[in-house]
C-alpha cells in the first residue's frame, strides 16, 4: 500500500501524489467514482466495458427479454413513448 499526503485547493481540486499516480498507473482522463462517508472519501477508477463485456451484457439482456416475452416492437414503442414525454 502507498500512503501519501495532498490539500484540496480552493478550487475543490486534489492532486493524487505522483507515487499513488504510478504505482495504480493513473493518467490523464482516467474517471473515478468519489464517494463520501463520514470523514472519508473513496476515489474508485472507472472504465468502460470492453466489447467482449458488452456483447456478454447484450447477449444477457436478449435472453431475458425474450424470456419475458418482449419483442423488438415492444422496445421500439417504449423508446418512441419516453422520447415523446420528453418534449
Amino acid at each position: 500500500m502507498t500512503v501519501a499526503t495532498t490539500k484540496l485547493s480552493s478550487r475543490g481540486q486534489v492532486v493524487i501524489p505522483e507515487s499513488i499516480r504510478k504505482s495504480l498507473h493513473l493518467k490523464e482522463g482516467d474517471q473515478f467514482v468519489v464517494v463520501g462517508q463520514g470523514d472519508s472519501v473513496i476515489f474508485k477508477t472507472i472504465s468502460p466495458p470492453s466489447l467482449d463485456q458488452l456483447d456478454g451484457l447484450l447477449a444477457k439482456v436478449r435472453t431475458q427479454a425474450r424470456k419475458a416475452g418482449l419483442r423488438r416492437s415492444d422496445a421500439k414503442a417504449a423508446i418512441a413513448w419516453a422520447r415523446s414525454r420528453r418534449k
